[in-house]
């Protein structure tokens, strides 16, 4: 299944991504073939206040020019998001590429799905509505339900001006889980680039077979000095003041106290503190 990857913090982080490596943590690389068990896309997603860079690629990160350069780019930024994609629904093609992002309220708003979600289009009744703050352009059932989620949270994000409080989104995120796992293992990550929100639900584990824990969840303490490494990710986030840091993703990555999360848990951080 496709791999999940958030870092949360109140001051701008160094997170570098060497996605061939990354890919392997959840799905080793294929005896004689050097691709990871997910080479069908990467992506990621770096916040700069409401912004984002949105980076994707549509090809193994083993092959890409682009993967490496972005390795060594030094991105800092309090909110990252990324993804490495295993095709299930949908051809491999930059529109079925995760993270997927979207305006709304004045900012962008991004979304990384792991899972399958049959039936996801009697779900979306917004889908045809071209008044919906949102369409799908690929053929996923991940941006299906991204669509979904926008349309559901559009009423809160009348007035840029005014953003909604971080509980009001928590309860619009709640209700769009509960729904998305009716229909199938539905773990993923959204944010608005204020609030990161995370639901656990099951994913394919190694021995193939569909179970919880599909996301795990590591809250590093406040400190002056942040370092992660682990094959794939490397992470820095070092300030004159002490900060939290909170990371998601599908396995743990390295060591340290990382929290298997149930199945149906809603998660919410924002600045690396976690409010729900």
């Amino acid at each position: 299944m496709c791999e999940l990857f958030a870092v949360s913090s109140s001051r701008p982080a160094r997170v570098r991504l060497r996605f061939a490596e990354f890919a392997t943590h959840g799905a080793p690389l294929q005896a004689g073939t050097g691709f990871a068990g997910n080479p069908d896309g990467w992506g990621a997603a770096f916040f700069d206040g409401v912004d984002a860079h949105v980076l994707r690629e549509p090809v193994p990160a083993v092959r890409s020019v682009f993967a490496r350069v972005l390795e060594d780019h030094d991105f800092h930024s309090p909110l990252v998001l990324a993804h490495v994609r295993r095709a299930s629904r949908g051809p491999v093609s930059l529109a079925n590429t995760q993270p997927f992002a979207r305006e709304l309220g004045a900012r962008v708003h991004v979304f990384a799905h792991n899972g399958d979600l049959p039936g996801i289009e009697a779900q979306a009744p917004g889908r045809g509505d071209a008044s919906a703050p949102a369409r799908p352009v690929g053929q996923t059932d991940s941006e299906a339900a991204f669509c979904e989620l926008l349309r559901m949270l559009q009423p809160l994000w009348v007035d840029p001006a005014a953003a909604p409080s971080a509980q009001a989104r928590l309860q619009v995120v709640r209700e769009f889980a509960g729904r998305m796992r009716e229909l199938g293992p539905a773990n993923f990550l959204y944010t608005d680039g204020e609030c990161l929100f995370a639901h656990a639900d099951r994913r394919r584990h190694g021995d193939g077979v569909i179970r919880e824990p599909g996301l795990h969840l590591l809250l590093r303490a406040a400190a002056t000095e942040h370092a992660h490494d682990v094959p794939g990710m490397q992470l820095r986030a070092g300030h004159r003041e002490a900060h939290p840091v909170a990371m998601l993703a599908s396995v743990p990555l390295g060591s340290g106290p990382w929290q298997a999360l149930p199945r149906g848990t809603v998660v919410g951080l924002t600045a690396g503190a976690r409010f729900a």
